[in-house]
């Protein structure tokens, strides 16, 4: 390093340019550096016995190899011993070293393995090669980036509960949290066909179901749980993904969990259900604890537009005129809703032939009772199911739903799921959680004496002089 920073001194270069082939060759030579400190860490790391014990089952050293590790500063390869439990004809042999270390899925160090799920959770496996790339620490190939973030959900899902218990317990409820909105809704994602239309419509056409939706498009749970001050505006928000199933079972069950743990303790915090009366939202924000249902006030109007709009054109002058009256006397009035119910109504008995118009007065009379928009915005309830829907387009559309994307249902979750932690400033927590799966105690055994029964050899028959 010594004699580059020299040899860069005495040719006197200037410019722009020159500097710039500085600065990006001296940080190569940093990680090259680097590399060989940690190649050096690791080689002292790593166990030479003749015996160890890994959970509780004795491994004998068998032989030793070379293998290429992914770390934070690149590649480095170093020799380890590798241990077989000889007991078991059909074990593999295992590096003590990748347990000590916590490898994660034989390759990847746990901080390289950190900042490449998270990278990865962000953009395309290749849009991360490429920034990898640019960046000059690690070069982890694109095959490599797709892996890791599959294998890593396969070890989240198989202990889901428990890990989402511990994060759970941890979370901080902001000191300026008056109450709590919970939101459930969906959006459609290129799940399992997405990218083979015209075959899923056969498939579906076969089996007498009528293919519904843009073919091979599946949807994809969102769930928020929000923190708002006093005026219900929010704070932080907790946001759940999950890849299709039925019902969105795992979802409910994920929320209603999270919900019923900060109102344990937290009891103050008052609580409000705003959904866009989609699906069988209703029923389940009905098994919650109790607290307001809303509808979220922006589908409402979304619908008193359209029926405005069948009356007196779309985009007219009457229209936005009528519209914006009606639209802030269903906000600010104490009956906004039945001004807003009476206006339709009187507008359904002059065009009576209009069956938008009927629609939207039949779904204001439906929900009358979840659009008390003065009472709640008084009260300081957030009355807007905004940040679940940002929640689709951030946590699922901006990652799932690129040009030409397509995904199975067990790619596309462990997506989701880091990108939850993400969103919802749990990462750290949560991805400390998966590597400690990939640690073991090794422990080194004195003396031991291999009493494991050895096949008995053959005679070698002497050969007739």
């Amino acid at each position: 390093m010594r004699k580059f920073l020299e040899d860069h001194a005495m040719a006197g270069k200037t410019g722009a340019r020159d500097f710039y082939e500085f600065e990006k060759a001296l940080h190569g030579r940093l990680m090259e550096a680097e590399r060989e400190i940690i190649g050096s860490v690791m080689s002292a790391s790593d166990v030479d016995a003749d015996a160890i014990e890994i959970e509780g089952r004795v491994h004998r050293r068998v032989l030793r190899s070379a293998q290429a590790y992914m770390t934070a500063a690149g590649p480095v390869s170093i020799e380890r011993w590798l241990y077989k439990d000889r007991r078991d004809p059909t074990a593999h042999a295992l590096a003590a070293l990748d347990m000590k270390l916590g490898i994660v899925e034989g390759f990847w160090t746990q901080r390289a393995a950190e900042q490449a799920s998270w990278v990865v959770t962000q953009m395309t496996p290749q849009k991360a090669e490429d920034l990898f790339a640019r960046v000059g620490n690690m070069d982890p190939s694109k095959s490599s980036l797709d892996r890791l973030p599959k294998a890593l959900g396969e070890r989240w899902e198989a202990k889901r509960e428990t890990y989402e218990q511990v994060l759970r317990e941890a979370i901080v409820v902001p000191e300026q949290a008056h109450s709590i909105a919970v939101s459930i809704d969906g959006v459609l994602a290129p799940i399992d066909g997405g990218a083979s239309p015209t075959e899923v419509r056969a498939d579906a056409a076969a089996k007498g179901r009528r293919s519904k939706g843009p073919a091979g498009y599946r949807e994809m749970g969102c769930a928020t749980l929000a923190f708002c001050d006093a005026q219900g505006d929010l704070i932080s928000a907790i946001r759940f993904g999950r890849a299709p199933e039925p019902k969105k079972l795992v979802l409910k069950d994920m929320l209603r969990k999270d919900l019923a743990h900060v109102l344990a303790q937290h009891p103050y915090l008052r609580l409000a259900k705003i959904t866009d009366a989609g699906g069988d939202n209703w029923e389940y924000t009905a098994t919650l604890p109790a607290g307001p249902e809303i509808l979220d006030f922006f589908h409402a109007t979304e619908h008193l537009a359209a029926a405005i709009a069948a009356v007196h054109g779309d985009g007219t002058l009457a229209t936005r005129h009528k519209f914006e009256l009606l639209r802030e006397r269903l906000l600010t009035e104490e009956q906004g809703a039945q001004v807003v119910i009476a206006a339709l109504a009187h507008l359904k008995r002059k065009h009576p032939r209009l069956t938008q118009l009927a629609r939207v007065l039949t779904y204001f009379r439906k929900n009358k009772h979840r659009m008390r928009y003065a009472e709640w915005k008084r009260d300081g309830y957030m009355i807007g199911s905004g940040v679940v829907e940002a929640a689709c387009k951030t946590l699922v559309a901006q990652r799932l739903k690129l040009s030409g994307m397509r995904w199975g249902t067990h790619g596309a979750q462990a997506i989701l799921t880091m990108r939850g932690w993400d969103q919802s400033e749990r990462f750290d927590q949560a991805w400390a959680l998966v590597a400690a799966t990939y640690q073991r105690d090794v422990h080194v055994l004195a003396n031991v004496i291999d009493l494991t029964p050895k096949p008995p050899r053959k005679h070698r028959r002497r050969a007739s002089r």
